[in-house]
């Protein structure tokens, strides 16, 4: 009976894992839409007549002109992109208080089933319609940020339920690849109708995502307790040094001997067990969540870390169109590589940050990598080789150490030993990390159209390079912290072998 209970829990483990992993990469693939039609959207936003003569009828002709030219047009994807991220980061901190308290299989579905409607309204629908007007657009991509905020704090939070801490960083590493592998099916995507109209590139990922809510409402078991399964064990100190056992996570979820929480004899008596808890989890206070340690030194380096990330994300493609001249869909094709590298990044640092037990330690090496990087990078020339080269190394240290913090550390900030009894404070914890993270990003998209329209390309660089350092700076404490206590391991199994 054993073997069946572990290939239930196996079978529930691969089904949340995919499912969690996808619904999060359509939210990218939409997200990446707009980064990736940019160049497109501009050209429709501004005149095409450049000449003295005017053309008749006005209305044909000038009606859809919501700017004087294409540079008036490029701020105000950034204005666009600013709004969103500052919606999202709100999103995010009031999602994860809201996901720890209500159902999330619900909560996730809906923010996707609202999004699909939202990017297919501003891509598509105005397009159309040939309806163009500045304010409304912004008012849609806030309550589109709104929306996709329900994402990421559910989906942490449903991995670190089913999922122990022993083999956190390199599975999150591997599942924190939704995001980049998200961006690659937006951006193939959106290459692979752009030409059609850049309407096109909305409604085919608002599609996607809208049939990925569908799957979601049906197939996301958020908890093992919500299928009368244990929780994943914690893990042993003497072997990880991070996490700490405590006597409430071997303790049974449900009322009676040991042997009704982990033996079914029929399927009546399953059914009957699976919604009964002897203690429903309490949910941690967001105040309490934010002064857990550890998350707010995250809080504040993942704002400086996001807004470079992010910043590959919205701008990359229409950098390489705009300072190369490549055409857009080369643009977008060019821009995976980022994404790539990112994935293989978070995988490896993940995997090696299991078995040191420590995560910081991984990641600030890589950050202080990055800074010559990108001094590399602001200077690559216009070869498409060489540039995929360098950008693939961007991606490796910055959007390895931010798949990596994003997931894996924030897991772990909310199941530390300080939470004790609190149960549910993974969608907390993960929405003060990636909202405040949001708030820095919100930053850089407003600063990066205006510092390269005014001062070029190596000022924008210039400032990727400084928020590098300082997130190694906000995190060198705990990094310190790190190197100390494995220091202490090594002398104390030194001491233990000389004994022996």
């Amino acid at each position: 009976m054993s073997q069946i209970k572990f290939t239930r829990t196996e079978s529930h483990k691969t089904a949340v894992f995919f499912i969690t992993f996808f619904s999060y990469a359509f939210f990218h693939a939409n997200r990446k839409a707009f980064s990736n039609v940019k160049s497109s959207a501009a050209e429709v936003w501004t005149p095409h007549n450049l000449t003295d003569r005017i053309l008749e009828p006005r209305d044909l002709w000038y009606s859809h002109d919501m700017f004087d030219s294409n540079e008036d047009a490029v701020k105000f994807e950034g204005i666009l992109d600013t709004a969103f991220m500052l919606a999202y980061a709100v999103g995010l901190f009031l999602n994860g208080y809201i996901g720890d308290r209500v159902n999330m299989r619900i909560l996730l579905s809906v923010g996707m089933a609202a999004t699909s409607v939202l990017v297919f309204i501003f891509g598509c629908v105005c397009e159309w319609t040939l309806f163009y007007n500045k304010y409304f657009y912004v008012i849609v991509w806030i309550v589109n940020g709104l929306m996709q905020s329900t994402g990421w704090p559910v989906v942490v939070a449903c991995m670190g339920n089913w999922f122990g801490h022993s083999s956190r960083g390199v599975l999150l590493g591997v599942w924190s690849a939704c995001a980049s592998v998200g961006n690659i099916i937006g951006a193939l995507l959106v290459s692979s109708v752009l030409s059609y109209g850049y309407q096109y590139a909305f409604m085919v990922t608002s599609t996607v995502l809208l049939a990925g809510s569908f799957v979601v409402f049906v197939g996301l078991i958020p908890s093992p307790a919500d299928v009368g399964l244990d929780p994943p064990p914690s893990e042993d100190i003497a072997k990880h040094g991070s996490v700490n056992t405590v006597a409430e996570d071997t303790a049974p979820l449900l009322n009676g001997p040991p042997v009704e929480s982990s033996h079914y004899t029929s399927e009546d008596e399953r059914d009957v067990v699976y919604d009964v808890q002897a203690v429903k989890p309490t949910s941690m206070s967001f105040l309490k969540a934010c002064l857990l340690p550890g998350v707010i030194p995250y809080s504040l380096a993942y704002a400086f870390l996001k807004l470079v990330n992010y910043s590959f994300f919205f701008w990359l493609p229409f950098y390489l169109s705009n300072s190369f001249h490549w055409d857009e869909s080369t643009s977008d094709q060019l821009s995976t590589a980022y994404d790539v590298a990112g994935i293989f990044g978070g995988t490896i640092i993940g995997f090696f940050s299991d078995r040191l037990g420590k995560r910081t330690i991984m990641i600030v090496p890589m950050l202080l990598l990055s800074i010559p990087s990108l001094l590399l990078y602001s200077y690559s020339p216009n070869d498409r080789t060489i540039n995929v080269v360098i950008m693939s190394l961007i991606g490796f240290l910055i959007g390895g150490a931010a798949n990596l913090i994003s997931s894996a550390v924030s897991a772990d900030l909310g199941c530390q030993k300080a939470i004790q009894g609190d149960d549910k404070a993974l969608a907390t914890v993960t929405g003060v990390i990636d909202g405040t993270g949001s708030f820095g990003a919100a930053l850089g998209q407003i600063a990066v159209p205006y510092l390269q329209s005014g001062l070029g390309w190596h000022s924008v660089f210039y400032l990727f390079m400084i928020c590098m350092f300082l997130t190694a700076v906000c995190l060198f404490p705990l990094f310190l912290k790190e190197i100390r206590s494995l220091r202490c391991g090594c002398c104390r199994r030194r001491r233990s072998v000389s004994l022996q």
